[in-house]
Formats: structure tokens, C-alpha cells, sequence
């Protein structure tokens, strides 16, 4: 019961002043000059004024609120490293049967590290928690807070967090923990493609120890070398980046007898290869209008380097022009094809055709070239049908098709084949979805028999217009019409000759975007997904190796013709192995060295800051006195707000004086016949008395 006194005047305050002021004035005179009857009068006017301002006495009936206490849980994943989750499955049970016992408290139990976002899942962000759960609570009905957690927390202030109540913290694990990890000091994020890379590493124990240790190092899943390190310095480590894009560096290194886990044995680095410049030889047979469209399409790519030689006037033309001015450079041929041939990493023949200028042995050279790793492209016009022919050279040891002889003038629309639709350097061509396809047409193909390799377009008649192949080591494509221009030049709507040149060009020079058969794997926040790039109609389901050794299998679903997709949502943060058929692939999930693995230690320095700031306490649920990975639970004792929070043995946690009004009743000490009769009392009185 809470009792209090209000008044509720019958009048407004100006008229009750304006009533009683002089009256007041009156009586008080009457009482300084004591003239008779001056009392009974004062105590008439205080009847008159107590029943004019009209007090009530009001009983509040309250219910008392209750402190709120946060139960913060951390379930990451380093939790999961020993005892620690029993440790913590116990502690948690204890303290909600403790906290029940008291009427008082509002827990609220918050388990934190098991969220989708990837960046909650690879640090521990209880402090983050914490905010959550009081958002909606008053800072007088803030009661504290109690952690269980192994103390790696990441998101731990300074100082005192914003709330003035007890911060708790009971420690998962134990005090003799010992663990040894490797980290990347410098990772580069890029580098070429074939040249060394220089990056530094160390490995470093909880123990201080020194001393020698294996690291073995691996590029995208292969090992490549085993290093002698120094537990706690900083070794240097040259890789070479086997190829562009994407590339997984990993160290690792054996687990220790007793060691706390090998999680964080393992370090990655991603880098990203770029290739040096591509060198490409462009030697045109003679002026055309489509020899400038694969000039400017080589020279708008800002990774070639472009060596264009174009021949103006041939040998056996004999006119009695002076040399002087027939041409501006002599053709390097001896130093293009013989001493340099294996600097350029692709040679285009454009409308070329067998004169002097090249002598036949050269012929042989670019064949050897081809062999060993090298790639040629021939842009077909009517030489390649004629006597002339560079198929008729030692050089048709790499072409893909033998000419018939055969140019067939007539109009049609660029199609692609079965296979085309799948091939990466054709599929998905801007406007080849529809029919006839949204470009315009050609007139002009050049007859071939028995195409080798994959016919990906075809001209007039069903016959094969873009040949790609393998031989040996290297690639060849042939373009079996010199109408290409046409599309640069917007006749009839023109078509996509830049996308259509640039992957082909692109294909022979092995970009393995452009690969037949690819598979490919990235981690996206905690998502594994597969992209499978294949000419068959089905690949299979994909087999993934988790970085703790389990094994899923996931089908790939078809995306658009050639490309076939997977996913799956995962909870390990790591690298993962993905297997289709004969092709492998590694994804890193989740951040790089994420913070949650990079000590595992658990510690109670972390959070001692902030729990003394606040008065609460730090302490082990396993002490070294504890059998096993028994925990020892303190005492719970609620608190006033100027009291101690902590003990040797006992936390505390605040109590609030917080309520809710329930009822209100009302008492008036002058309503009624109660005020009625001691205003009459008192008015009679001061009569009685003024009439004697």
C-alpha cells in the first residue's frame, strides 16, 4: 500500500486566492491586535479553506517489475574445440535452474554464433548479442548479464558497456590449454601468371617454443614444396602462380601431440593470376575490308599486344616501281618464325596465301608450334580454296579442314550448330536465340571436307563456317568466311563480331573461362556453389569433401545449355574439395584466416575489462582444481544498486525498483457528512463566540 495526500480544489486556484487572500488578511489582524473571538474565527476560515481546496487521500495499489538478465550463450565454432560445449550445455542448464528460483528476474536466454550472416558465424560478437536483448528495456530494469563463453570474443568494448548493471563471465575450457597455428604475414592479392611471388608466413605456438617445423605448401590442391620454418619468425615463401584467375595457396602443418585442435594448422592465401600481355601475329595476305576489323578488335584489348604485318605487294608482282617506295618495313619473316615464334601466343593468318614471302620450311615451324603449346587461327577467304592455298603446304599438318576447292556466293544467316550452343566461345552469342538469328547475313563460305575437332557454326547450306580444334599441345580455329566485317560494319543490324572474335581468340589462347569442360567452385557468404561448364547432356552429381572430412553429394542442376549448377548451404568455415567426374576443384567458404580460428585459446583476458568496469566478475566454469571437464558454478545473489556484485564464491545481480500501477483508490477528508458537519462545527463555533 502506498498512501499519499492530493488536493482537487472545488474552484480554480485564482478565485480560491481571491476568496480567502483577504480573509486570511483579516484574521490574521484580528489575531495581532488580539480582539475577542479572533481564534474561532482563524479556525473557521481554515474549515472553509481546507473544504474549498478539497484534499484526498489516494492509496496506489503497484506491482512491483522485474530485472531484467541476460543469458548470453556462445555457440561458434570454436566452442565446439574439446569439452567445451558440454561445458557449456551444463553451465547453461545450471544457471536457468538457479535464476528460476528467483521471482524477480526476467532471463532472457540469447545463444549467439549461430547466425547466416558470414561475418557473425567467423567472429564471436556477444557484445552485439547483448544490445539485442536489451533494446527494449529501461536502463533502471537492467539486472546484468551473465557470458558463457571460451573469452575469444571479437566485439569486446574497451571499457564499461552501455548499461550500468553487473557484466558475468564464465569461462569454457580449461587454463592448460596448448595450441600451435600458422598465418600468412604478407599474401599478396595478385600476381602473373608463371612468375614467382614472394610472400612471408609464421608459425606460432602458445608455448613460446622454438625450433624447426615442416610446412607444406600446396597451390590449388597440389603440393609444391616443403619448407623448413622457425616456430615464431617470419619465413619468406616464393610460389608461382600456376594460372589466371582464382588461385588457393595453403599452408600447413602437423598437429602436435596434446595440441587443442589442427583447425588453425592450415592457412590460405586467394590470389588472383593476371597474365602478362598476350602477344598475337597478325599477318593479313592483302588489303580487304575485313582486315581492319580484326586490327581494331586486337588493339582495343588492352592485355595483346598486337604485330600486324599486312602485304601490300607481292614478291612476283613485277611493275618497275623502285623498291624505295613499295613498301615502309621489310617482312621479318626469319625472325618472326624462326627466333621469336615461340614469344607470341597466337598467329593469325588473315585471307593469307602461299607466295615467296614465306619460305616453305617455315611452314614446319608453325606446325611444331602448334604441337608444343602454341595457337593459329586461319580467317578463310577465296585463297584458301585456290592453288595457292596454305592448306597445300607442309601446314596442313594443323589445319582442322582440307578446302574442296569450293566458295559457295550465297546468302545466309550465320547459325550455330548442336554444339555450338554449348561451347563456351558460341553459347549465349548476342542474338542467336531466335530465328533466323537477330544479325545479318553473310554471302560468302568456303567449301571444306572432313572438318576435325568441333563445328560450332554453320554457313550456307548446313556447311561448316567455325572449326575449333586440338593439336598436340595446342589449338587451332578456322573461320571459313572472309564476311566477318559485315557485322563490325552494321549491314542490316550488324552482329556481335567483338564477343564472337574475342572468344575465339581468346579459346585458342586457353583462357579457362572458355574451357569445354571446367569446373569451378565459390564460396558466397556460407554457400558453396558448383558452376560445371561441359559439351555432355548430363554431368553427374558433384562430391564435396568438407573441411572436417565429411562427404555430400550435390546435383547439378542444368542452368542454360553447357553450363550446369549446384549449391549448398554449409556451417564450416574452410576449404572445401569438389569432385565431378575427372575434374577437381577447391572453394575457400567464408572469410580468409577467419578471426574465429586464429586463436583458440580460450582466456579470460578478453572480457576482464569490461566486466571489472561494471563490477561483475571473470571466472572459470573448469578450474584446475575441477575433475575432468566438470564445471563449478557460482552462487547467484540478487543485489541492490549500491551493493557489491561479486565474490569469491557468488555474482550478484541488481534487483530494480521499477512497478506498475494497478489501482488507485480515494479517500476526501472533507466529503461527505464528515466535512460537512466540522465546517458547520467550526462556523458555529466562531457564532457562538461573537455572540457573547
Amino acid at each position: 500500500m502506498n498512501w499519499s495526500i492530493s488536493f482537487e480544489p472545488l474552484i480554480s486556484w485564482p478565485l480560491l486566492a481571491l476568496a480567502l487572500v483577504p480573509l486570511a488578511l483579516l484574521a490574521l489582524v484580528g489575531l495581532w491586535f488580539r480582539q475577542r473571538g479572533s481564534v474561532f474565527r482563524f479556525i473557521a476560515l481554515l474549515a472553509l479553506a481546507a473544504a474549498l481546496f478539497n484534499p484526498v487521500f489516494l492509496n496506489e495499489e503497484r506491482e512491483p517489475l522485474k530485472s531484467v538478465v541476460a543469458l548470453i550463450v556462445d555457440r561458434s565454432q570454436s566452442q565446439d574445440i574439446g569439452d567445451r560445449t558440454k561445458q557449456t550445455d551444463e553451465a547453461l542448464a545450471g544457471l536457468q535452474q538457479r535464476l528460476g528460483r528467483f521471482k524477480q528476474f526476467d532471463v532472457r536466454v540469447v545463444e549467439a554464433g549461430k547466425s547466416e550472416a558470414a561475418e557473425e558465424r567467423t567472429e564471436t560478437r556477444l557484445f552485439g548479442a547483448l544490445e539485442g536483448a536489451f533494446r527494449d528495456v529501461p536502463p533502471s530494469r537492467i539486472g546484468g548479464a551473465i557470458m558463457v563463453t571460451d573469452g575469444e570474443v571479437h566485439d569486446a568494448p574497451r571499457g564499461a558497456p552501455d548499461f550500468n548493471a553487473p557484466l558475468h563471465a564464465l569461462i569454457t575450457g580449461n587454463d592448460h590449454e596448448k595450441d600451435r597455428r600458422i598465418r600468412f604475414e604478407n599474401a599478396p592479392r595478385f600476381g602473373l601468371v608463371g612468375k614467382p611471388l614472394d610472400m612471408t608466413y609464421r608459425v606460432i605456438s602458445t608455448e613460446n617454443e622454438t625450433g624447426p617445423v615442416d610446412v607444406r605448401v600446396s597451390v590449388n590442391g597440389e603440393q609444391v614444396a616443403v619448407e623448413h620454418a622457425t616456430v615464431g619468425q617470419a619465413m619468406p615463401l616464393q610460389v608461382t602462380i600456376p594460372g589466371a584467375g582464382r588461385n588457393i595457396v595453403e599452408l600447413a602443418i602437423d598437429r602436435e601431440p596434446g595440441e587443442l585442435t589442427d583447425t588453425n594448422n592450415r592457412a590460405i592465401a586467394l590470389i588472383d593470376g593476371i597474365r602478362e600481355n598476350l602477344r598475337v601475329l597478325l599477318v593479313s595476305g592483302e588489303p580487304h575490308a575485313g582486315e581492319r576489323t580484326w586490327r581494331n578488335l586486337l588493339k582495343s584489348d588492352a592485355s595483346v599486344d598486337l604485330v600486324h604485318f599486312t602485304i601490300l605487294r607481292p614478291p612476283e608482282k613485277q611493275d618497275g616501281t623502285p623498291i624505295n617506295e613499295l613498301s615502309l618495313i621489310a617482312f621479318p619473316t626469319r625472325e618472326l618464325f624462326v627466333e621469336k615464334i615461340k614469344d607470341f601466343d597466337l598467329i593469325i593468318f588473315d585471307r593469307y596465301q602461299h607466295r615467296d614471302v614465306l619460305p616453305i620450311l617455315y611452314y614446319d615451324y608453325i606446325s611444331e608450334y602448334v604441337e608444343k603449346g602454341g595457337a593459329l587461327l586461319i580467317a578463310a577467304g577465296p585463297e584458301y580454296a585456290g592453288e595457292s592455298s596454305i592448306a597445300r603446304t607442309p601446314l596442313m599438318a594443323a589445319l582442322p579442314a582440307m578446302p574442296t576447292g569450293e566458295v559457295v556466293d550465297k546468302a545466309f544467316y550465320p547459325r550455330l550448330t548442336d554444339l555450338g550452343q554449348r561451347h563456351p566461345v558460341t553459347r549465349g552469342l548476342d542474338g542467336s536465340a531466335s530465328e533466323p538469328p537477330h544479325w545479318s547475313r553473310w554471302f560468302r563460305t568456303i567449301g571444306v571436307q572432313n572438318p576435325e575437332g568441333e563445328v560450332v557454326m554453320k554457313g550456307a547450306d548446313n556447311r561448316p563456317l567455325l572449326l575449333l580444334d586440338r593439336k598436340g599441345e595446342g589449338r587451332v580455329g578456322m573461320l571459313l568466311s572472309d564476311q566477318g566485317w559485315l557485322w563490325a560494319r552494321g549491314f542490316e543490324g550488324g552482329g556481335p563480331h567483338v564477343q564472337l572474335y574475342r572468344r575465339i581468340a581468346h579459346w585458342l589462347m586457353k583462357e579457362p573461362e572458355l574451357e569445354e569442360e571446367r569446373l569451378t567452385a565459390d564460396g558466397r557468404g556460407m554457400v558453396l556453389e558448383i558452376r560445371r561448364q561441359t559439351m555432355a547432356d548430363d554431368p553427374g552429381p558433384a562430391q564435396i569433401i568438407t573441411p572436417s572430412g565429411k562427404t555430400l553429394t550435390v546435383k547439378l542442376e542444368k542452368s542454360e545449355p553447357g553450363v550446369f549448377l549446384g549449391s549448398v548451404e554449409t556451417s564450416e568455415i574452410g576449404l572445401y574439395q569438389v569432385a565431378n567426374g575427372d575434374l577437381t576443384a577447391l572453394a575457400h567458404v567464408g572469410p580468409v584466416n577467419a578471426p574465429e580460428f586464429a586463436d583458440v585459446i580460450s582466456t579470460e583476458n578478453r572480457l576482464k575489462a569490461p566486466a571489472e568496469a561494471t563490477g561483475g566478475s571473470v571466472r572459470r566454469l573448469a578450474p584446475s582444481t575441477a575433475l575432468g571437464s566438470d564445471v563449478t558454478l557460482p552462487s547467484i545473489v540478487p543485489v541492490r544498486s549500491a551493493g557489491a556484485a561479486s565474490g569469491s564464491d557468488w555474482i550478484g545481480l541488481r534487483t530494480t525498483d521499477d512497478s506498475v500501477l494497478k489501482a488507485v483508490s480515494r479517500v476526501p477528508l472533507f466529503g461527505g457528512f464528515l466535512g460537512l458537519g466540522l465546517l458547520l462545527l467550526a462556523m458555529g463555533s466562531m457564532w457562538y463566540r461573537e455572540g457573547r
